[in-house]
């Protein structure tokens, strides 16, 4: 079974004609001209609805007599559902439309640098289950992570009761991905993995198509579906937990770089010859704003942390102490300045409308600590485009990468019309997990 590496997953919020123009050329069939107007339907239906005919039509540009043959063929497929009726005032009264959530499941994986997440999704993104599987922190070795995603997956798969009907998984993972679709490697050197050909590895044992990412990407991808980012084209998604990151969105799209290593923000320098960080490099933003960091200067000189000792627990101790302490105050402040200053240089570069803090760290300390970023970033970035820039909080929560990696696997069946690459397969049915 082949993996894929998901090159430009759109978050497709743009306008239908970008939409078609990525699907369509001078060399298309009508083979291609179909799948791309299946795939400008469900693309609708999964974002904006449920919807009439007469609304998909308004939508996707689409004639009346195109939307009525792609319907037909979806619901015949049960990909597309009947979800109700609207108020008519004269006349038949239009029939509503929706994905069908039961057509099938989305597996989302979150590899962490202290554990990894692995929950089901429905095709409406409805969480059907999880868990989370704690995994070394120092160098998890590949082959026991593997085999602890596959273990969790065939759980998770069995407590949906989806049996046949899993679509494929999506992955997101610290550091770069790099390579082709067959070949897909990770280059993450804070947990010691250099080019480890991991969707290859992860295809192989679970026999079902595997996507992957970079975790910031997936959860990116999430919040401009889902969460903060819906309506926003310019846009930057952090990413702040034990390491940081970015998600660069450029008129909708997901902005990768030449070898598919922008966003790498955390490792950006703010103070020359500063703190020196887990890359090696000394002064980048995640050596001040990684959670790692901040418990490193939380617990400097303190001989006991009252039990704390995760990364989690020691920042909830940090917060509690700063009602109290000077010290504790003093830290949470630098890390403000910090984040300011690194927001700052965003903004510079990229000018986005909008700037998403997400992270497990990032919403813990995001509400304590924004005005404050946003003073610093005030004072720092060129006035027109800070004055044009609003910081918000993440909305997806813990669940947030996952579901963006399970987005990677939603993404691929949208572009391919609805049909699953899985059922294509020459894999038998009862080995896909």
């Amino acid at each position: 079974m082949q993996a894929y590496l998901i090159l430009n997953p759109p978050c497709w919020r743009g306008s239908d004609a970008d939409f078609l123009g990525a699907h369509l050329d001078s060399r298309s069939t009508v083979k291609d001209l179909r799948r791309a107007n299946r795939s400008a339907v469900l693309r609708s239906l999964l974002l904006d609805g449920p919807l009439n005919r007469v609304a998909l039509g308004r939508l996707t540009g689409l004639s009346s007599a195109s939307v009525t043959n792609v319907i037909t063929e979806l619901l015949e497929e049960r990909l597309v559902v009947e979800t109700g009726t609207e108020e008519s005032d004269g006349g038949r009264p239009p029939v509503q439309l929706g994905v069908n959530p039961g057509f099938g499941v989305l597996i989302g994986v979150d590899i962490g640098e202290t554990g990894v997440r692995i929950e089901a999704f429905d095709l409406g993104l409805h969480m059907l289950s999880g868990e989370v599987v704690p995994i070394d922190p120092r160098r998890p070795m590949v082959d026991e992570v593997v085999a602890d995603i596959a273990g969790s997956v065939r759980r998770t798969v069995s407590k949906t009761g989806a049996g046949e009907r899993i679509i494929g998984v999506g992955v997101g993972v610290p550091g770069i991905v790099s390579g082709s679709a067959e070949q897909a490697s990770v280059h993450a050197p804070n947990i010691g993995w250099a080019d480890v050909p991991l969707s290859g590895l992860l295809s192989e044992t679970l026999t079902m198509p595997v996507f992957m990412d970079n975790c910031a990407k997936t959860l990116g991808l999430a919040e401009m579906w889902f969460g903060a980012g819906r309506g926003a084209r310019d846009a930057i998604v952090t990413l702040l937990g034990t390491g940081v990151g970015a998600a660069i969105f450029s008129r909708g799209r997901l902005f990768r770089g030449v070898s598919s290593s922008a966003g790498e923000w955390g490792h950006t320098c703010i103070v020359m010859n500063g703190r020196r960080c887990r890359c090696g490099r000394c002064g980048c933003v995640e050596a001040y704003v990684g959670a790692y960091a901040v418990v490193e200067q939380w617990v400097a000189g303190k001989e006991t942390q009252a039990g704390a000792t995760d990364e989690e627990s020691l920042i909830d101790e940090l917060i509690h102490a700063a009602d109290k302490e000077a010290a504790a105050r003093e830290i949470l402040d630098q890390v403000a300045v910090a984040m300011g200053i690194g927001l700052s240089n965003i903004v510079n570069l990229f000018n986005p409308e909008r700037i998403i803090i997400s992270g497990w760290l990032g919403l813990r300390l995001g509400p304590l600590l924004l005005r404050r970023v946003e003073e610093v970033l005030a004072e720092q970035a060129l006035a027109y485009p800070a004055a044009r820039v609003s910081i918000q909080l993440g909305e997806l929560g813990r669940d947030a990468v996952a579901l963006g990696a399970s987005t990677l696997v939603l993404d691929d069946l949208i572009s391919r019309g609805g049909k699953p690459r899985l059922y294509e397969s020459s894999v038998p049915r009862a080995r896909r997990l």
